[in-house]
């Protein structure tokens, strides 16, 4: 039985929804497969590489997938074939939110963490790591980048529609979704 829970919007459904704004359990079941999903600047890299530290599976940012040091990015050919490599892995917990590779990585997964934060949130984050050095980007991003900040704007209207349906449709995954990071670091701190 999957782990589920969506940020309950309507009044109606607040009465429904978990403490903590997550699935409430002492510590579920994180299975070998682990994605890590949400829009720019919620900081999945850092929660990812939190995960990976406490369970001991490999980390994988797609983000030094794609990204060259130079800035440029890979063709898609090889994103996708790097990726089908990767997720023929037994164990892995992979973070970056791709959103074109959604459906296929979630046929691989058998737990989804959604970092489903708003929009002012992500746009702190993406702020706030220009020129900042991250491990998982082989590159420093030296200027708030036009594009990124678009797709801040927008994720809530393009990604997370989509991402939400096909969660329900992997409904045999395990899913927690997040919806401040002062919850999810609350659980991590747990795990």
């Amino acid at each position: 039985m999957p782990l589920f829970l969506f940020r309950k919007r309507e009044k109606a459904a607040q009465k429904e929804k978990p403490k903590g704004g997550y699935f409430f359990m002492d510590h579920p079941h994180i299975g070998n497969r682990v994605l890590i999903l949400g829009c720019p600047g919620s900081g999945k890299s850092t929660f990812a590489r939190a995960l990976a530290a406490r369970t001991g599976l490999p980390l994988i940012h797609l983000d030094s997938v794609w990204w060259r040091a130079d800035g440029s990015h890979i063709s898609r050919d090889e994103f996708d074939r790097a990726l089908s490599e990767l997720l023929a892995g037994e164990k892995w917990i992979m973070d970056g939110d791709y959103s074109r590779t959604y459906e296929v990585r979630l046929r691989a997964a058998d737990t989804v963490i959604f970092l489903d934060y708003p929009e002012d949130v992500c746009m702190a984050g993406i702020v706030g790591r220009v020129g900042e050095e991250r491990p998982d980007m082989p590159w420093t991003e030296s200027a708030l980048d036009p594009e990124l900040v678009a797709m801040v704007k927008n994720y809530a209207r393009d990604n997370r529609p989509v991402l939400l349906d096909l969660l329900r449709r992997y409904a045999d995954r395990q899913v927690l979704v997040f919806t401040d990071r002062t919850r999810a670091d609350r659980w991590l701190s747990e795990f």
